[in-house]
């Protein structure tokens, strides 16, 4: 009863958090807008196995050393941000050259969503969500708090981070739906360069944020 009652209140927790526009919403509408879906559904899967990663890293206990150290955590936060900021500004910088990105049916460019396969998109996925500390520091913050007291750590803390994952392939799917409708209007270059200097400026912003927010 007590792990049914946790898991719930987590759900709670998670979901508000999943539906909170942000960096992975921006990521997975761009590409999957584009007419990329497969690539989309990689950057969905990349970002869940990040999350994968960071809930089973906290249940063992390694996540804490990261809040503990604060080396470490600089370490991964500059990291993280100078990836972002660059992704961003890319994107930016491509849009006022005159480069869009192309649609799925348009022939590959110097800068684009990438080509239209699962692999690139789980690495970027991935690597957007591994070098997140916050996503760490969340965990190390959250996740203990909803383990009933007796229960395995391990156990308990992969079935919490298991429903943060549904969420977040349902909320995922939603959103690849949702951008399906977009698709006539992308495929206008004036589109494609609006949406690019959308995504790039929430991109880069996060990262700016990332490296100077406390």
């Amino acid at each position: 009863m007590a792990m049914t009652a946790s898991l719930w209140t987590f759900a709670l927790v998670v979901g508000l958090l999943t539906l909170t526009p942000g960096l992975d919403t921006a990521l997975i509408l761009r590409t999957a807008a584009l007419g990329r879906r497969r690539r989309a559904w990689g950057v969905v899967l990349g970002i869940q196995t990040g999350t994968l990663l960071w809930g089973a890293l906290t249940s063992l206990g390694v996540t804490a050393l990261l809040t503990a150290s604060h080396l470490a955590y600089e370490v991964l936060r500059c990291a993280g941000a100078a990836y972002l900021v660059w992704m961003g500004v890319r994107m930016l910088r491509d849009t006022f050259r005159g480069r869009t990105s192309p649609a799925a049916d348009e022939p590959e460019g110097p800068l684009s969503a990438g080509a239209d396969t699962l692999g690139g998109g789980w690495r970027q996925g991935a690597l957007t969500n591994l070098l997140n500390p916050k996503m760490g520091a969340f965990y190390v913050a959250v996740l203990p708090q909803f383990i009933p007291p007796g229960a395995d750590h391990f156990t308990a803390g992969l079935l919490l981070t298991s429903v943060h994952l549904v969420l977040g392939l349902v909320w995922s799917a939603v959103l690849i739906g949702c951008a399906r409708l977009l698709g006539g209007w992308l495929r206008k270059p004036r589109a494609r360069r609006l949406l690019d200097r959308i995504t790039g400026t929430v991109v880069a912003g996060f990262g700016l944020r990332l490296a100077f927010g406390e």
